[in-house]
């Protein structure tokens, strides 16, 4: 404790006293975050599948762009953290740069003055070596963000586990090859909160992240994302290559897929209770029990953390994203009914799978070695999600090919 009340110390004279270093603290709301005295250097399923009630802890589904509403575009969104002239001209790839997550990580980074590249699936396919290299070679990029991936709900993990498996354990080996021989100075790849044990403690913290098998549904997805975090730390010992691994829990905001083939709990449930108000229908059906507990994580939040991280945080060890608020899945649900007016019954299907029971991560490690806390509730979360759902429906509901890397 004695660090961190030293660190308040210096963050507080730096904003009472401007002095020499004004220059790197943009006007408004930001300020600029000074190194932590702990930071580490380095060195230490048409509808094929039904998809209405899977919590399976998605942490990035690309899907085909959509606008966000006025007030809600990621750059519109008020930060109080760093703000520095360290992204100014910096060249920075995006893989899956066009997804619900890697939109509000590239409106961050440009917002900060980022030179960003964000290839397509269409441009380059990241599951074969060569496209890999052809896309390294164009970008000459001095980092690289990874949150391309192939992702899906319960239904999905069911009926193509080999594609989930497969996709992203060659996508993300690919990738971090490329980066050590082209040079990229860090690479920051994000994981899953799918990769922890069916049965770890919470609040998950990052040292059970190996202490036995994910959920089964989940598993293929998690274990190759997992795989991802032993690849970077052997090149990290034998090569020098520098990068980090960051584990956000389940995902929402304005821009997810609202398509029933792919999408999770969340836009799930939006589609069906806001289609069901319309229709006037006194009831809907909701896989599970209710029992499980989910921790969700608004998209902005999320997105201001991988920046954050990939300016400040230089550690081997992975850092969970989370918002350190535990809901039920039955709690969830009955919040979506009251946030998108339906007033029917909820009819629980007990022989549906309800995925991990319990799921909230330990986040303190994000708030020591970068400064990152989660500030949006999720009331407030899922009322601007409803609203960009009723808003931009068309774009929402588009079929999201598999949610891949778009």
């Amino acid at each position: 404790m004695k660090h961190r009340h030293s660190w308040i110390k210096r963050f507080a004279w730096r904003l009472a006293v401007p002095g020499r270093h004004a220059h790197k603290v943009k006007i408004g709301l930001s300020f600029e975050l000074l190194d932590h005295p702990t930071r580490s250097n380095g060195r230490a399923a048409g509808h094929p599948v039904p998809a209405l009630f899977d919590g399976d802890g998605n942490t990035h589904p690309s899907i085909v762009a959509a606008p966000y509403p006025s007030g809600t575009d990621p750059c519109c969104c008020p930060s109080i953290h760093a703000m520095s002239s360290f992204w100014s001209g910096r060249r920075v790839l995006v893989t899956g740069g066009s997804g619900f997550l890697g939109r509000a990580v590239c409106a961050k980074l440009r917002d900060r003055g980022a030179d960003v590249t964000a290839p397509r699936h269409a441009e380059f396919d990241l599951t074969k070596s060569g496209a890999v290299d052809e896309m390294f070679a164009g970008a000459n990029a001095d980092q690289v963000i990874h949150l391309a991936a192939r992702v899906g709900g319960i239904g999905y993990n069911q009926v193509a586990p080999a594609e989930l498996y497969l996709d992203n354990l060659l996508m993300g080996t690919y990738l971090i090859e490329a980066a050590r021989r082209f040079g990229v100075s860090k690479t920051v790849l994000v994981g899953t909160v799918c990769s922890y044990p069916k049965f770890t403690p919470v609040p998950f913290k990052e040292q059970s992240l190996w202490d036995g098998y994910p959920e089964e549904t989940n598993a293929p997805y998690g274990i190759a994302k997992k795989a991802l975090l032993i690849h970077a730390q052997v090149n990290r010992a034998q090569y020098d290559q520098q990068s980090i691994f960051l584990i956000p829990t389940n995902l929402y905001g304005p821009g997810d897929s609202f398509d029933t083939a792919v999408s999770h709990v969340i836009p799930a449930l939006i589609r069906k209770c806001v289609e069901a108000e319309e229709a006037g229908l006194d009831s809907i059906d909701v896989w599970g029990t209710g029992s499980a507990s989910r921790e969700y994580l608004y998209v902005h939040d999320a997105a201001e953390g991988i920046v954050l991280a990939a300016e400040h945080y230089h550690g081997a060890e992975p850092v969970n994203l989370g918002a350190n608020h535990e809901i039920t899945i039955r709690e969830t649900v009955e919040l979506i009914a009251t946030a998108t007016g339906f007033t029917g019954d909820l009819s629980w299907d007990p022989t549906k799978p309800d995925g991990q029971p319990r799921r909230r991560v330990d986040a303190d490690r994000a708030l020591e070695a970068f400064g990152w806390k989660a500030t949006t509730s999720f009331v407030d979360g899922l009322r601007e999600t409803v609203l960009w759902y009723r808003e931009n429906r068309a774009a929402a509901e588009l079929p999201r090919l598999e949610s891949h890397q778009n």
